[in-house]
């Protein structure tokens, strides 16, 4: 059963969608933290319908800023308010009846798993974290940049000034809207391919989707650690599951680190033949990764 529901979240609301398997209550849940600019309709419901037809209830939100969720300026991408959204949900199913408050998890796929981490070391009403082709996003973006971060920093500083002074705000693509666009722009390496024959097509993209990120964004992704003092505070135990045809998404190496770095972990699949994508959809690996979940959550929560 699909239960759609809105999450108070301050002064706003985040839309979500609450996949109820027939299970009697009180069940075990798990709130999902998906990929940047996805939202709940995309990878999200994958996971979560799956995890609802093995008996998990799960539930997917649009983030604050972004999809049918509330909140201006719209397209912001601030890892911290990710953040603070995955507790919000888990205060939204702590107050539904047929939840067990004691058994509430955590998915996190791609730039969500990371932060469903940083969420997780200080809210310790999760009480298991997985992980699907994890990502720290701060650590990605601060390696995309030629001249390093704190000259990005420097020109972002420049341009949040004019923005100011006009009034105007800028956004930038996540990806290029076409594969053509991305041949132009010398990017046909299969990820970003991959990428974006996902969101941009009709297999995974959605109206809600804009494929933008407002520009101030960067900043804060650029400062941002996801396992910053994981080692010491993220006390949980920890599902890793990696695509095993590594890429240039920065997910497997994510992986292994948060890997090494956790106290208490637990199960780590590395999916033979998938990529970091195909991890979104494609059958084959994502029903292998879905059991292998199952199993954990079973187990841990």
């Amino acid at each position: 059963m699909l239960q759609h529901i809105t999450i108070p979240r301050g002064p706003i609301k985040l839309a979500a969608a609450l996949h109820l398997p027939d299970n009697a209550a009180p069940l075990r849940a798990v709130v999902l933290s998906t990929p940047g600019s996805s939202v709940k309709e995309q990878i999200g419901a994958t996971y979560a319908s799956r995890l609802a037809a093995h008996g998990i209830a799960a539930l997917v939100f649009d983030p604050a800023h972004q999809g049918q969720s509330e909140g201006g300026p719209r397209d912001l991408e601030d890892p911290y308010r990710r953040g603070e959204d995955i507790s919000y949900a888990i205060d939204a199913l702590t107050t539904t009846p047929v939840i067990d408050p004691h058994r509430i998890g955590v998915l996190g796929i791609c730039a969500g798993g990371g932060y469903a981490v940083h969420t997780a070391r200080t809210d310790h009403r999760i009480k298991a974290i997985g992980t699907v082709v994890p990502g720290n996003i701060g650590t990605s973006f601060r390696s995309f940049q030629p001249d390093g971060p704190a000259t990005a920093l420097d020109t972002l500083a420049d341009a949040r000034i004019e923005e100011a002074r006009s009034g105007e705000v800028t956004r930038v693509n996540w990806l290029p809207d076409t594969l053509e666009d991305a041949a132009a722009a010398g990017l046909t390496d299969i990820d970003t391919t991959q990428a974006i024959t996902y969101y941009c097509t009709e297999r995974g993209g959605n109206k809600h989707s804009t494929n933008r990120r407002l520009s101030r964004s960067d900043s804060l992704l650029l400062g941002y650690d996801a396992f910053h003092l994981a080692d010491q505070l993220m006390t949980q135990p920890l599902q890793v599951i990696l695509a095993g045809r590594i890429g240039n998404t920065g997910s497997y190496e994510a992986g292994m680190q948060l890997w090494k770095l956790a106290p208490n972990p637990v199960d780590l699949m590395v999916i033979d033949g998938a990529g970091h994508y195909e991890m979104y959809d494609e059958p084959a690996y994502v029903d292998a990764a879905v059991e292998r979940l199952t199993n954990f959550y079973f187990n841990n929560l």
